[in-house]
């Protein structure tokens, strides 16, 4: 499992009700009912990632969150989840504010192009970046919002969304140091945990 996803059970407490936003096969929201004793239900979109989350024997609704949270009464789970899918959304200011609704806290994950690699790369090549964690060419690319530590912080800011606690994987997929001091330039996924 990547690291990202294995910080997350450390902020959610036994017993909550998790909304797993963007599940994928369900690996996560698998860990967190087998390991924490959580009521979880995801949402997905893909047809096989569906298949494999059911194969699992996991809640899945098949939704676009492009559209929304609305089916979700306000306050209906105490933490919402959201890894890896931020980027890939039409609207991500909304879907921060409908899983801010939906749920007491949030805990986001997302690629963070700042990172000096992307820099790197970008500068000498003069292409956007093409990596074994993101291989995809500009033109075929699901990520439609490339996002940086600060500007998610800025959008909190913006948003009056307090950030109750945070940390960025490295390249060699671990808490990074270097990231904790200096998380925009050398982390390459930022992990948030954030509320109203």
């Amino acid at each position: 499992m990547r690291f990202d996803l294995q910080l997350i059970p450390n902020w959610i407490a036994r017993d909550s009700r998790v909304l797993d936003l963007g599940c994928g096969n369900g690996a996560l929201l698998e860990k967190l009912i087998s390991d924490q004793g959580v009521d979880g239900l995801g949402i997905e979109i893909d047809q096989q990632h569906i298949t494999d989350c059911i194969s699992r024997g996991l809640n899945v609704v098949e939704q676009d969150l492009n559209q929304g949270l609305n089916n979700f009464q306000t306050d209906s789970f105490d933490i919402v989840v959201m890894a890896h899918a931020l980027q890939t959304l039409r609207q991500p200011h909304r879907v921060i504010d409908e899983m801010l609704r939906v749920g007491k806290e949030c805990i986001v994950t997302f690629p963070n192009f700042a990172h000096w690699r992307c820099r790197l790369y970008l500068g000498r090549n003069g292409r956007m970046p093409v990596s074994k964690f993101m291989p995809y060419q500009w033109y075929d690319t699901p990520n439609i919002h490339f996002c940086t530590v600060k500007d998610f912080e800025a959008l909190c800011l913006d948003k009056g969304i307090q950030i109750l606690d945070k940390a960025v994987v490295g390249h060699d997929s671990s808490r990074s140091k270097l990231g904790d001091l200096m998380p925009n330039l050398f982390g390459v996924t930022a992990v948030y945990h954030i509320t109203r």
